[in-house]
């Protein structure tokens, strides 16, 4: 038995706890919902679980790229940036182009900077090479070409600018679609679901008990092998695991900025500090998105914030190449962190390894910690060949393959799905056209089912805040068909509210109300 999407919860904690699943996910963020999905389509069944929401902590405090990581080349790991290039090229053609939109990014390249015109043209057209010119060919500009692409760069002392190619996308919804495509392919997930404990059979791990953090109902759930994804809390469920376990990770913070725009950029920056360390200013949500900062972190995973030291730390690095009047305080909407999960080791963690290691616990539970947006199918698919290739197969002999290029839900041009939305309507009723390209940017042809509900009734076609083009018709799908249960599963992560700063005491009291 398969639960659809919108089941309610108390179904899916039945359904969980009388069900012998072949594969436990503990954790839903980027690893634990690409594994889901692949394993699912491999003909598992699978139950994935997170004590809060999906990708509610570091999977939506991204940078919001899909891109090479031009940085990379920096270091000289060519391989890796072939690699992005070919999973960031399959998400922006066949997967989900739909929400992976192609964006240009300007290096400016000032007197007295960290690197010199003939380095980074040469390491642009390398770049733009290894993606098969696939985003054009990388190149060095004038300044007043970068001025043009960029009205609020700085121009003093401004020699000249490579420009390249990369995408951007809504980390929050790319998430949201990739457990939808999970359930699809016959996943059961809950989110909200706390581990309280680990089951054991004869010393091996064998499934998990539960409580539901919105009504306290205990439960538990079977399987022949555990896949503790929690990120940061990686090694606290290993320690539920063995309580003698040496800590196997170190966690480095990355804090982010979003403000009101001045003027449209067409382009995004992406401005040298040092040697190794870029400051990104990206158009994002009608809005400009600043970072990131690379510190090391050892508090609480679950109180990481971004302070005033992380804030005055952005805006100066953006001033690099950003005039001030782009960074004014007062414009700013949210600010947000999130904890980059490394290899534990030495050094400084600017300088570590972006890597996805899987080990194995004394009880056979298998953690895997490491991941990021642009690979996150690729990592998903090592980590399941992983998990099929155990000493003993514990998910047996039979895994089917993995078709190469399955898409997220909602598969289609957006600029075809806003076009529709516009002009389906009766003329005295048409959708506002800043609505109508919200929606396809964020749900591709799956708008078509918010446009049922505002059929349905009108008042649903309302906009949530009057500053924004969230409506009410998203915040009704969020609680039937994509598992958002509290109040900020709606504002944070199915909706563009939070970033935009207008989670008002009234919306949010709105939508309360609305999830009961």
């Amino acid at each position: 038995m398969t639960l659809a999407i919108g089941t309610d919860r108390a179904e899916t904690r039945h359904e969980l706890a009388g069900t012998a699943y072949d594969l436990l996910v503990i954790g839903g963020g980027i690893l634990g919902t690409s594994v889901t999905w692949m394993a699912a389509q491999a003909g598992l069944r699978v139950a994935m679980v997170d004590a809060g929401d999906f990708a509610g902590a570091t999977s939506s405090a991204s940078s919001k790229l899909v891109h090479g990581g031009l940085r990379y080349l920096q270091t000289g790991n060519v391989r890796l940036v072939a690699e992005n290039h070919r999973e960031r090229r399959a998400l922006a053609a066949d997967i989900a182009p739909h929400l992976v939109k192609p964006l240009t990014f300007v290096v400016p390249i000032y007197r007295g900077g960290p690197h010199g015109a003939a380095k980074l043209g040469a390491g642009v057209f390398l770049y733009s090479a290894l993606s098969v010119f696939g985003d054009g060919m990388g190149r060095v500009i004038t300044p007043q070409q970068a001025m043009a692409k960029v009205p609020a760069l700085r121009s003093e002392g401004l020699r000249a600018a490579a420009v390249y190619g990369d995408h951007q996308m809504n980390d929050s919804r790319v998430a949201v679609m990739t457990v939808r495509a999970a359930v699809d392919a016959g996943a059961v997930v809950l989110n909200h679901a706390e581990v309280v404990g680990l089951r054991q059979t004869g010393g091996t791990v064998t499934g998990a008990d539960l409580r539901d953090r919105l009504d306290e109902t205990e439960f538990g759930v079977s399987a022949r092998l555990v896949l503790n994804a929690t990120g940061p809390w990686v090694d606290h469920l290993r320690r539920m695991e063995d309580p003698s376990a040496a800590p196997s990770i170190r966690l480095s913070k990355g804090a982010h900025l979003v403000l009101r725009r001045q003027e449209p950029w067409k382009a995004a920056l992406t401005t040298p500090i040092d040697k190794y360390r870029v400051s990104f200013a990206i158009p994002w949500e009608d809005h400009l998105l600043l970072g990131t900062t690379d510190e090391a972190y050892e508090g609480d995973p679950a109180a990481v914030r971004a302070t005033e030291a992380d804030i005055a730390q952005i805006l100066d690095e953006a001033g690099h190449s950003v005039r001030d009047s782009q960074l004014r305080r007062e414009d700013i909407t949210y600010a947000f962190a999130g904890l980059r999960v490394l290899p534990g080791g030495p050094g400084q963690v600017a300088a570590a390894k972006r890597e996805t290691v899987v080990t194995s616990g004394s009880g056979g539970m298998l953690s895997v910690a490491g991941g990021k947006w642009t690979t996150y199918r690729h990592i998903g698919r090592h980590v399941l060949d992983t998990l099929a290739h155990l000493p003993g197969r514990p998910l047996g002999d039979d895994l089917a393959d993995i078709l190469p290029a399955v898409p997220l839900p909602g598969l289609a041009s957006p600029d075809a799905v806003a076009m529709r939305l516009w002009t389906d309507r009766d003329p005295g009723t048409r959708m506002d056209p800043l609505v109508a390209r919200h929606l396809a940017t964020h749900y591709g042809s799956i708008a078509f089912d918010l446009a049922r509900l505002i059929r349905e009734d009108p008042a649903l076609g309302e906009r949530i805040h009057p500053d924004g083009p969230d409506i009410w018709a998203q915040a009704v799908y969020a609680r039937d068909r994509e598992w958002a249960a509290t109040v900020d599963d709606v504002v944070r992560r199915r909706t563009t509210l939070t970033v935009r700063g207008l989670d008002t005491p009234d919306v949010r009291a709105g939508i309360g109300k609305l999830l009961g």
